[in-house]
């Protein structure tokens, strides 16, 4: 089963300094019908404006993976962690027992980003913070896992959960599969053009759920960036 959810269907805010599109229901966005997808309970569409961002403000027992698709966002906790994450690089986040933590965009121009969480399986687990560059040439043609829970992506920054989150870098009629269980959850995200998802086409900044699937395959019908998530 592989359904498309357009872009201007989502919860859509614009608070000056934020521009937000929420994918499932958050904050003063409520859609009974979009409140998770299977594990995956957050995917936000932010882009925030140059010298602003999310003040200090606590999270706890949620896995929180940014994905920056242009410019930069700057992080700092009270744990003490500090450090900026750049366009085609992630963060990751385990709130756990309790985190307290600030994010900016200290750049010159506008940030845009994929703010995705998901349920956490180790709730009150010490908490943690973690960035990584992932050049997108290193992941042209093919799925890279950015970050995972599971025991064979010792590669990937580590979260507290058996999900994943896997980016690609396509060319224009270029494809990627993926082969996954069929009791998983996956949704997927283009940045930049339209693809097909086993022949179901999704524009730009779509998103499309799939389950049941035993293989996904992704095809750019111009150059783009896929985010997808693997969730039970």
């Amino acid at each position: 089963m592989i359904e498309r959810r357009p872009f201007d269907t989502f919860g859509a805010f614009d608070h000056g300094w934020l521009d937000t599109h929420h994918h499932f229901s958050f904050g003063d966005y409520h859609d009974p019908e979009r409140v998770n997808w299977g594990a995956l309970r957050v995917w936000n569409d932010d882009t925030i404006a140059p010298g602003t961002g999310f003040p200090a403000h606590p999270h706890r027992d949620m896995e929180i993976i940014t994905y920056v698709r242009k410019g930069a966002i700057s992080h700092q906790d009270n744990l003490g962690n500090e450090g900026r994450t750049a366009a085609g690089d992630v963060q990751v986040m385990s709130a756990g027992s309790g985190i307290v933590h600030a994010e900016f965009n200290q750049e010159d121009e506008p940030t845009e980003l994929f703010q995705i969480w998901i349920h956490t399986a180790q709730r009150g687990a010490k908490p943690s913070w973690g960035t990584r560059p992932f050049p997108r040439d290193a992941r042209a043609g093919r799925f890279v896992t950015l970050a995972s829970g599971l025991d064979d992506d010792a590669d990937a920054l580590p979260i507290g959960t058996p999900a994943r989150v896997l980016g690609a870098t396509l060319a224009a009629g270029q494809e990627a599969t993926l082969e996954v269980g069929r009791e998983r959850h996956l949704y997927l995200v283009s940045v930049d053009a339209p693809i097909e998802v086993n022949g179901v086409r999704a524009e730009p900044r779509d998103g499309v759920a799939a389950t049941d699937e035993t293989t996904l395959t992704v095809r750019a019908l111009a150059d783009t960036e896929i985010v997808l998530v693997d969730a039970q």
